[in-house]
C-alpha cells in the first residue's frame, strides 16, 4: 500500500527574519538558523503565522476595534516554519505535497532550497532527496504583495493569493501568511492514482452514471487493473474491474441502482461510498475513496424572458426550484485556523432558514474540503466561482499569458477536487467581470468571449460537461437592474442594490416593478448586536454619536446609516441601542420585501443570492444576516419566513437566540 507520512502532525516551530538574512545564517553545529529577529515560538500546521504570534502573546488581539493595524508589520517579515524529517525513513526521492501555502516562498532541506512556490490556491509538490537520517525541512514565506485590495485595476492581478484581506468593505487589511493545508511526504516511486474527470449523473432512463478518467503514476499497464466498488452503508451496491487503458481513455458506470439527491428543500441526500483500487498481482497497490451523489441538472429559460436570454430556471431531477440563498465568503481573515465545526455552525444556521445554495464568491479561494463535505450531507447546493474578481477602477480579467496559465491550472485543480460533490451546481468564471462605464450601472457584463474566460470555459466543457459555465456574475445586458429599464428585457442575472435608495416606499415600488430573470446579489445593511459591538470595540468608544466615529468608519462607512437615521428621527446623543435596533429592523424588512419579491415571480424569477452571509470581522454594521459570532441577526429570521414559508418557518431555541425577535411585516 502507497506509504504517506503526515508531517503536519510533527512539532514545527516559527520564527521571523529581516528579508534574505536567512540566507546568511546558518550554525554548521546545530543546523539552527541564526539572528532570526522573532526567535522560534511553537507553530501551528495547518494554521496562519498571525495565530502563532498571536498564541505566543506577540500579537494583539486583531478583532478588537482598530488593532488588526498593528499587526500588518509581519507582512514586513519574512517567515520560517521549521521540522524535523525523523530519521528512519527508506533512503530515496520523496514528494513533498504541501496542500496549500499562502502565498510565495521556499522548500528548504538541511539549509539548502530544494522548490519555490508562488500560488495560494493549489497544492505544491516538491522531491526531496532523504538520506534516511534526520533532516531539518523549512517553509520560508517571503513577503506578501503591497495591495491586492477591492480598488484597482483587475487585469493588472497577477499573484496567486486571495484577495479579500487586503481591505474590502466588510474587511480591514489582515493579510494571511501560512499552511492552509496538511503537509505530506510519499515516496516519489510509489503507484498513485490521479482523476481527470470523476462525476456522477442520472441517465434519462433513471439509471445512475459514474463518469470516469484518470491515469496510473508508477504503474504497469500490462499487469495492473482497476477495481471498482460502490456501496452505501457499508452495503455493496455495484463493483467491477477494468483496465488502466480503459481508465485512461475515459469511461462510463451505467444504470447504477440508486437514489437520487435532492437539495434539502426538495428531497433526502442519499450519498454512496466510490472505492477505486490499484490491484497488481491481486495486491491491493493504493486506493482513492469519494462520497458521490446522483442527480440531473437542467436549466430552462424563464416565464416570458426575451428568447435571447440566458436561463435561469434550475431543474433538479426534473423538478424546478427557486434558488435562494447567500453569497459565501471565508469565516475568518486568518482562514487557515478555521476549525470545521465553525463551518458546520453556521452550514446548519443557514440550512435552518431555508436556503438551499451557497455562492463561493471570487475575492477569495476555494473553501476547504469540509466545507464542500458539510454541503453535500446539508443538502446545499454550490455555486462556485474561479478566484477572480473586480477592482472598481478596471474590471477586465487579467490576459497575461503567464497569468492565464497560473489561472488554468488554479481552475484545474478546482475541477480535481470539487466535480464529484452532488452539491456542485456551476462554476463562474469570476465576480463582477465588467467592461468599464460611468459608474457599475452604464458598465456591462463580460461576455464571455475574454480570452481567460474563454479558456475556463472551454476546460469546464471538457472536463466537467454536467455542469454549467457562466463568464461571470452578474451575467447579460446589464450589470444592475434600473427602473428605467424594466420590461424592456435586459436584466438577466444582476447585482445590486445593496442600499435602500431612496424612501421605503420608493423600495417597495423598485420590487414590485422588478423584471430581472435571476438577482446573484441583493443586499442592505444591518448592525451587529449591542452587545457585540461594544465586546469587540477594544479602546474606541462604540457609541455612534454622529458619523465620524472612527469605530463605524472601520473599515469603510458604507453601511453605517447613522446620517440617514438621524434625518429620520433628530436628535443628539444617538444610544447605541437605539440606532442598532433601527438599523436591524430596517434592514429585515427590506430583505424580507425583496426575497418576497423575486419568489412571488417564479418561475418569471429564478432565484435571489444574498450579499452577504455573515461576518468575517466584527463589524459595527454590514450587510451580513449572521454576525462575527455566526449568530442570526433579524434579517436571516425574515428571510427564513420567505424561504421556509410562514406557516412551515418555526424557530427554535437554536434558531434564534432570546434576544432576537422577527420582526413584523
Amino acid at each position: 500500500m502507497e506509504s504517506i507520512l503526515d508531517l503536519s502532525t510533527l512539532k514545527w516551530t516559527l520564527s521571523g527574519w529581516q528579508p534574505n538574512l536567512w540566507r546568511l545564517s546558518k550554525s554548521m553545529e546545530t543546523g539552527e538558523r541564526q539572528n532570526a529577529e522573532i526567535r522560534p515560538v511553537p507553530a501551528r500546521v495547518p494554521g496562519s503565522v498571525q495565530m502563532s504570534l498571536r498564541d505566543a502573546g506577540l500579537l494583539p488581539d486583531w478583532t478588537r476595534g482598530t488593532d488588526a493595524r498593528a499587526c500588518e508589520w509581519v507582512e514586513n517579515r519574512q517567515w520560517i516554519y521549521r521540522t524535523a524529517i525523523p530519521a528512519g525513513l527508506p533512503a530515496g526521492v520523496y514528494d513533498l505535497v504541501c496542500e496549500g501555502l499562502d502565498y510565495s516562498g521556499w522548500i528548504v532541506l538541511d539549509g539548502t532550497i530544494a522548490g519555490e512556490f508562488h500560488n495560494a490556491f493549489i497544492p505544491i509538490i516538491t522531491p526531496l532527496s532523504l538520506t534516511g537520517k534526520e533532516q531539518w525541512l523549512e517553509i520560508v514565506f517571503d513577503m506578501p504583495p503591497r495591495f491586492l485590495g477591492q480598488f484597482g485595476w483587475s487585469s493588472q492581478i497577477h499573484d496567486l493569493k486571495p484577495r479579500f484581506y487586503y481591505t474590502w468593505d466588510w474587511m480591514p487589511r489582515f493579510v494571511q501568511t501560512g499552511i492552509t493545508g496538511k503537509i505530506l511526504l510519499r515516496p516519489r516511486s510509489a503507484p498513485r492514482l490521479i482523476f481527470r474527470e470523476l462525476w456522477s449523473d442520472v441517465a434519462s432512463g433513471g439509471g445512475g452514471t459514474i463518469h470516469l478518467r484518470g491515469e496510473v503514476v508508477n504503474g504497469n499497464n500490462r499487469t495492473d487493473r482497476i477495481e471498482i466498488v460502490l456501496t452505501r452503508e457499508s452495503q455493496p451496491i455495484w463493483n467491477g474491474n477494468f483496465s488502466t487503458v480503459e481508465l485512461s481513455a475515459g469511461m462510463e458506470i451505467r444504470d447504477l441502482p440508486v437514489e437520487l439527491w435532492y437539495p434539502h428543500t426538495l428531497g433526502q441526500q442519499p450519498r454512496y461510498e466510490l472505492r477505486i483500487v490499484l490491484v497488481h498481482d491481486e495486491a491491493e497497490i493504493c486506493s482513492r475513496r469519494y462520497r458521490v451523489g446522483f442527480r440531473s441538472v437542467r436549466w430552462s429559460s424563464c416565464r416570458n424572458a426575451p428568447p435571447e436570454a440566458d436561463p435561469w430556471i434550475c431543474e433538479w431531477n426534473g423538478q424546478p426550484i427557486f434558488l435562494q440563498g447567500i453569497n459565501w465568503t471565508p469565516i475568518r481573515a486568518d482562514y487557515a485556523d478555521v476549525p470545521e465545526e465553525e463551518y458546520r455552525k453556521r452550514i446548519v444556521k443557514y440550512r435552518d432558514i431555508g436556503v438551499n445554495l451557497f455562492r463561493v464568491w471570487g475575492g477569495a479561494a476555494m473553501e476547504k474540503e469540509c466545507f464542500y463535505e458539510l454541503c453535500d450531507e446539508y443538502g446545499i447546493l454550490v455555486w462556485q466561482d474561479f478566484p477572480l474578481s473586480s477592482s472598481g477602477l478596471e474590471n477586465l480579467p487579467p490576459d497575461a499569458p503567464g497569468t492565464m496559465e497560473q489561472i488554468l491550472l488554479t481552475a484545474n485543480h478546482y475541477l480535481d477536487t470539487l466535480s464529484s460533490h452532488p452539491s456542485l451546481l456551476l462554476w463562474c468564471g469570476g465576480n463582477e467581470l465588467q467592461r468599464s462605464g460611468e459608474d457599475t450601472h452604464g458598465s456591462v457584463p463580460c461576455s464571455g468571449k475574454e480570452p481567460l474566460l474563454k479558456a475556463l470555459a472551454d476546460l469546464v466543457a471538457r472536463r466537467d460537461p454536467s455542469r454549467r459555465f457562466v463568464p461571470t456574475t452578474p451575467s447579460g445586458p446589464r450589470f444592475c437592474a434600473e427602473e428605467t429599464e424594466f420590461g424592456k428585457g435586459v436584466h438577466w442575472d444582476v447585482h445590486g442594490p445593496w442600499k435602500i435608495p431612496g424612501s421605503d416606499e420608493e423600495w417597495k415600488r423598485y420590487w414590485d416593478e422588478d423584471d430581472a430573470l435571476f438577482r446573484s446579489e441583493v443586499g442592505c445593511p444591518g448592525a451587529s448586536p449591542a452587545d457585540l459591538i461594544r465586546r469587540y470595540a477594544g479602546a474606541e468608544n462604540p457609541d455612534p454619536g454622529s458619523g465620524e466615529n472612527p469605530l463605524w468608519r472601520y473599515p469603510l462607512d458604507w453601511w453605517n446609516e447613522l446620517p440617514v437615521f438621524l434625518a429620520r428621527d433628530p436628535g443628539s446623543p444617538v444610544p447605541l441601542e437605539t440606532y442598532v435596533n433601527w438599523s436591524r429592523k430596517r434592514q429585515a424588512e427590506a430583505l424580507r420585501y425583496a426575497a418576497a419579491s423575486c419568489k412571488s415571480r417564479f418561475p418569471a424569477c429564478g432565484g435571489i443570492i444574498i450579499w452577504m452571509g455573515h461576518d468575517s470581522f466584527p463589524l459595527t454594521a454590514n450587510t451580513s444576516i449572521l454576525d462575527y459570532d455566526g449568530e442570526y441577526k433579524p434579517a436571516a429570521l425574515a428571510l427564513g419566513e420567505v424561504f421556509c414559508g410562514p406557516d412551515d418557518f418555526q424557530p427554535t431555541l437554536s434558531t434564534r437566540s432570546s434576544a432576537e425577535k422577527v420582526p413584523e411585516a
